[in-house]
């Protein structure tokens, strides 16, 4: 996008399992930024980006008790507005993939392009990314559905049981607190599976899982029935993996676009 005013904005993501997932594209922006905002969820992770660009400063400090979520991200897209505005060449690194659960990012660039600013951001390795390679199913077999699990449960949202079905942050239902509280929950649980249980049997496999954080960590893989995971203490960052039910018949014309492609090989 043509830059039309001094000071600009690019957001990357440091990774899932701390600095070795790191692109060299958002190193080089890391580096280079005249100033560095940043959320890391380990102290490794800090200290290194604290000494790759001595500007860093974290915006973990607009998190608080009680804090609506909407209220602390319009105040993490103000402060790195407020630093582009001023002129600077700014980078904001975050946990994970900077655009993945992380709305402060889009309201940021959608802010400042609008004002004629150069804003852009860079891809990173996600806990779905993450997810794929280590509990080993190819979103490109039969497709995969992605829901924030409130979300789903709060607007009921419409899915197709044959195709792969994630479901992000099963641990935390219906908390709008970002300090997040550990008590457990398994009337919120039980509604999930309730819910879920209107597509699939009680016996049916679904996978929970929490990444590493650290390199040569393992990582937090539970295979349970979909009936028994209301018993479970859940992790506020875990994910739900639902593998699809049997596939449907195909659809006649398309199976023989297939064949024929078969035949001429």
């Amino acid at each position: 996008m043509a830059r039309s005013r001094r000071g600009s904005l690019v957001v990357v993501g440091t990774g899932i399992t701390g600095v070795n997932q790191i692109t060299l594209e958002a190193l080089a922006a890391i580096e280079t930024a005249d100033r560095l905002f940043y959320i890391a969820n380990d102290p490794v992770t800090e200290a290194w980006l604290r000494f790759r660009n001595a500007s860093a400063a974290t915006l973990s400090d607009l998190y608080a008790r009680g804090k609506p979520r909407h209220t602390t991200y319009a105040d993490m897209a103000a402060r790195v507005v407020l630093a582009v505005e001023g002129g600077a060449d700014v980078c904001v690194a975050v946990y994970g993939h900077p655009g993945i659960f992380v709305q402060f990012s889009h309201v940021a660039i959608k802010h400042l392009r609008r004002r004629g600013y150069a804003a852009r951001m860079l891809p990173g390795v996600s806990a779905d990314g993450c997810l794929f390679a280590d509990v080993g199913f190819n979103p490109g077999d039969y497709g995969v559905q992605s829901f924030e699990a409130t979300d789903f449960l709060l607007h009921r949202r419409r899915f197709d049981p044959t195709s792969a079905l994630l479901l992000w942050q099963v641990g935390v239902l219906g908390e709008s607190d970002l300090q997040i509280t550990r008590k457990r929950r398994p009337e919120r649980l039980q509604r999930l599976v309730t819910s879920l249980r209107r597509f699939y049997p009680a016996r049916h496999p679904v996978t929970l899982y929490r990444s590493n954080t650290f390199p040569g960590q393992t990582p937090t893989i539970t295979r349970v029935a979909l009936s028994r995971v209301t018993g479970l203490r859940i992790s506020p960052i875990a994910t739900m993996y639902v593998p699809p039910l049997a596939q449907r018949r195909p659809a006649r014309e398309v199976l023989a676009w297939l064949e024929e492609g078969v035949s001429r090989s």
